[in-house]
């Protein structure tokens, strides 16, 4: 658990996501997320949409890592491809 304090923005109160939080659920600047109340607490949540759209994303990238050593261009597989390109 990561503890913050409560600032103005404004004539609004604000919080500020620390960077540790922010990288690890890939939240970035200008996203909307919704904010409500859960016995009593405040909860932030992406919208749905957005939610959606990163699970196929997850999804597609868990899928390409399976196939990257099946699939191959002129006889090299995708992972041998990225392996070269960071020699």
């Amino acid at each position: 658990m990561t503890s913050i304090t409560v600032g103005t923005w404004g004539r609004s109160l604000a919080v500020r996501v620390p960077q540790e939080i922010a990288r690890a659920t890939g939240l970035v600047e200008g996203e909307q997320v919704d904010i409500e109340i859960h016995d009593g607490d405040i909860v932030l949540r992406r919208s749905s949409a957005r939610a959606d759209a990163r699970h196929r994303a997850n999804a597609a990238l868990e899928r390409m890592v399976e196939l990257s050593n099946t699939v191959s261009l002129d006889g090299l597989s995708i992972r041998e491809l990225v392996d070269e390109g960071r020699r």
